[in-house]
């Protein structure tokens, strides 16, 4: 076995080698064919020395965080060691239940056999993870795959070259190449994985890559998981907890500084309780993050844009929405050297200005009055269907409404950005925002290949359709096809 590597990047280009990609993905073949009949206890005890491995590391990545966009510690628990811990605890304790073939009743046309589902790993995959939660979206679906008994290559993003770094030595560590590899790099490095015949590729991002990563797996057949995003909205209405509702968004919507995939995007908030809600949040960052501008940039609990490059793209969209006639409520503060932008309300936002179509994916929150909740509805589902519906309301028909009148990868009453922690609710998109699910069973699931299998017993039914088609037999086919008009015994 080939044993703890570290994958030397070319230091003029930042990209691994074509050849070490093509050579690891080669030996990992013989590994996935062996590791079908890997045992529950096997996978098990790859998720524990997994679970030990990066938590010996937490100081380390503590500072590597904190390098790639001062992420505080607290932080770092909450939105990166937590998530993936839950997911190895929740895999451990319930593997021997996923992995366990399903047993299914028959139907009238194959009444007399036996059926189940049984659980396949699906072989060779790879995972590529976005900068914004690079533990968390790394080794989150790691777990996953290696729950269902898969190898494995990762692919993290170049954005985060610290916790790269410390993910690539956890993993060259725990695993050799042949079982779980990581190669760093930028777009030419996942073009020449995204060239290979994986057996599945779990990939989280944006739209746009999404659709790049899907033609790519389309030339192999490969299936895919996309985890992506989308402007997810929120609504308000009168009925809402006005503390608690204001509470609860500004931390959904400044966790991360705003990089979340399930962000609040933009808040629809009913105009009769909406300068009592910005209100609320005014008070609210002022006792998170400090009562003035400079006590807010000093703050240790705002973590930064990734880099300069986004915090331009926000400062364009900021000055755009300001250039068309929206007001800045909260904040406004932008300094590109640094990667900061204050946590930010806007409000008077026209439909025109660019904010309004393109995902923000930072800590920019417009602000829109809304008088009519049908005109609410009718303006969600106008565009592509977000990855996130987040409700406040005490109303509960209203509730049920909203849900039944749109459509959206997952959603949260009273809350946000919550469900994405929960193990056992399937996490994932649709259309637009995703196609596939993740975490606790939908993650095995997304591993693994459900393989029908049906055995038949002594009394053979099909044997009724053999030919020849003799005079009874073939009344006996009409009568066995009129049957299934009658209600199912099954």
């Amino acid at each position: 076995m080939s044993r703890p590597m570290m994958h030397i990047v070319d230091p003029l280009t930042g990209e691994s080698n074509p050849a070490d990609i093509q050579r690891v993905f080669e030996s990992q073949l013989a590994t996935a064919h062996a590791w079908r009949e890997s045992t529950v206890a096997e996978r098990i005890a790859r998720l524990k020395k997994l679970r030990e491995g990066m938590m010996a590391r937490r100081e380390d990545f503590y500072a590597a965080f904190k390098k790639d966009y001062n992420k505080s510690p607290s932080e770092v628990e909450g939105t990166e060691f937590m998530p993936v811990l839950d997911e190895i605890r929740h895999a451990i304790g319930n593997l021997k239940k996923w992995a366990t073939p399903t047993r299914v009743w028959p139907t009238m046309a194959t009444a007399f056999t036996q059926s189940w589902i049984e659980y396949q790993p699906r072989g060779r995959v790879l995972i590529v993870a976005p900068w914004n939660f690079p533990l968390n979206l790394c080794f989150g679906p790691l777990v996953s795959a290696l729950a269902a008994g898969n190898t494995a290559i990762l692919k993290p993003s170049e954005m985060t070259p610290a916790v790269s770094t410390v993910m690539m030595e956890v993993i060259a560590d725990l695993f050799p190449s042949n079982e779980v590899a990581m190669f760093e790099g930028s777009l030419p490095t996942s073009q020449v994985m995204l060239d290979l015949p994986f057996d599945h590729i779990f990939f989280t991002g944006s739209p746009a890559v999404g659709k790049v990563v899907m033609a790519a797996a389309a030339k192999h057949l490969t299936s895919v998981t996309l985890e992506l995003g989308g402007k997810s909205p929120v609504i308000v209405d009168e009925s809402a907890d006005i503390k608690l509702s204001a509470q609860t968004l500004m931390w959904g919507k400044f966790t991360n500084c705003g990089q979340i995939c399930v962000a609040p995007d933009h808040l629809y908030v009913h105009e009769s309780v909406k300068d009592r809600f910005v209100a609320a949040c005014r008070e609210v960052l002022a006792e998170r993050y400090g009562k003035t501008p400079e006590a807010q940039r000093q703050s240790p609990d705002l973590t930064r844009v990734i880099n300069q490059r986004h915090t331009q793209r926000l400062d364009r969209l900021l000055q755009d929405a300001k250039s068309k006639g929206a007001k800045v409520l909260v904040g406004g503060e932008v300094d590109i050297s640094s990667c900061y932008v204050s946590p930010t309300l806007i409000d008077q936002v026209p439909a025109n200005a660019s904010i309004m179509t393109e995902e923000i994916f930072g800590p920019v929150l417009p602000v829109i009055a809304y008088k009519d909740l049908d005109d609410v509805v009718r303006q969600i589902n106008a565009t592509p269907k977000p990855l996130a519906l987040y409700i406040f309301s005490t109303n509960k028909q209203r509730t049920r409404r909203l849900l039944a009148q749109t459509s959206s990868g997952g959603a949260a009453v009273n809350h946000c950005v919550l469900q994405f922690s929960h193990g056992n609710l399937p996490f994932g998109g649709v259309n637009n925002s995703g196609i596939g699910s993740g975490h606790g069973i939908y993650g095995f699931k997304a591993f693994s290949h459900e393989r029908a299998v049906l055995k038949s017993g002594p009394i053979m039914m099909a044997r009724l359709f053999f030919p020849p088609y003799t005079g009874v037999k073939a009344k006996l086919i009409r009568w066995t096809v009129d049957s299934l008009r009658l209600p199912s015994i099954f």
